[in-house]
């Protein structure tokens, strides 16, 4: 078993710069990045509830966002992907379960289908893993996002649409979190690579290679998210082309993590205990702080 008690941020080098991330508990590995224009932070409900639960977790901000370096100039799910990846094989902890909302989910699908032998299993919280819309429409907003995400209207741009699709539950610390997202894109560089990674996006990359996924999958959306027309409908699309478990989330927008932890975190812990080849004592003390399929407000799918 391997062992981590720090969480001071550390840095993985990569060919276009260093990803930040940082390293807390011990147990079976859980690697962890977060959404297009979020931090790590976003996962502070989730991760320690992991940790008190029996698993090493490795939370990891995005190229260009939060602690990690605004040098990259290559972004995209198959990026980040790639960044998965490297962080599972520098730890030396593999195989992992790779964690992920929104394009971090896409990313980590794409990483299970790349290297199969590192991803013993995946969470995926309002997973993005095909291409919406029309090219014609993803045109447009390409060149909208081009105009949205500059200087100096940015970041509040990106703040108020972050909670525009917090839809329906948020949590207490909501307010703090968005007011942190917001300063984090006031920082040199950092709205540059948004932009570039959110002009960069094609998730038809990811779609791609569902069916190279065989690893076990939970998907986790929420019924109110407004980046699926229909998301009980794109969540059965889901659990159908790459096998996943899944659950609807009520009254929940994009970011189940924070905006339902209370059905979110026993969720995940149910999943990870049923994992095959997790070390027994791992799994009984998930098991133990999971106990129940879902918590009130989630449903099968």
């Amino acid at each position: 078993m391997t062992t981590s008690q720090s969480n001071q941020v550390a840095a993985l080098a990569r060919p276009e710069g260093n990803i930040a991330y940082t390293d807390s508990g011990s147990g079976p590995l859980v690697v962890a990045m977060p959404g297009m224009g979020d931090l790590r932070s976003t996962y502070d409900d989730l991760a320690p509830a992991l940790v008190d639960a029996g698993y090493r977790v490795v939370v990891a901000d995005l190229r260009g966002h939060g602690d990690s370096d605004t040098t990259f100039r290559t972004h995209g799910d198959d990026a980040t992907g790639t960044d998965f990846l490297a962080l599972v094989e520098h730890l030396g902890a593999g195989p992992a379960v790779l964690l992920g909302n929104s394009m971090a989910a896409s990313a980590a699908a794409w990483a299970a289908a790349e290297r199969p032998e590192l991803v013993r299993g995946l969470v995926l919280l309002s997973p993005l893993l095909r291409q919406p819309g029309s090219p014609a429409m993803q045109r447009t907003m390409r060149l909208a996002l081009r105009v949205l995400l500059a200087r100096p209207w940015g970041p509040a741009f990106w703040g108020a649409y972050y909670s525009s699709i917090s839809k329906g539950r948020r949590s207490a610390r909501h307010a703090e979190h968005v007011a942190a997202v917001r300063q984090s894109l006031r920082e040199p560089g950092h709205l540059r690579s948004f932009r570039d990674l959110s002009l960069a996006l094609d998730h038809s990359v990811v779609e791609a290679r569902l069916s190279d996924v065989a690893a076990p999958s939970l998907a986790v959306v929420g019924t109110l998210d407004p980046d699926f027309a229909d998301p009980a409908a794109e969540l059965a699309w889901i659990t159908e082309t790459i096998g996943s478990r899944g659950v609807l989330v009520d009254e929940v927008g994009h970011y189940p993590q924070h905006q339902a932890p209370d059905v979110v975190v026993p969720a995940v812990l149910d999943f990870l205990a049923g994992l095959p080849g997790l070390p027994a004592e791992s799994a009984n003390g998930a098991a133990a702080g999971g106990a129940g399929d879902v918590a009130d407000g989630g449903r099968n799918a």
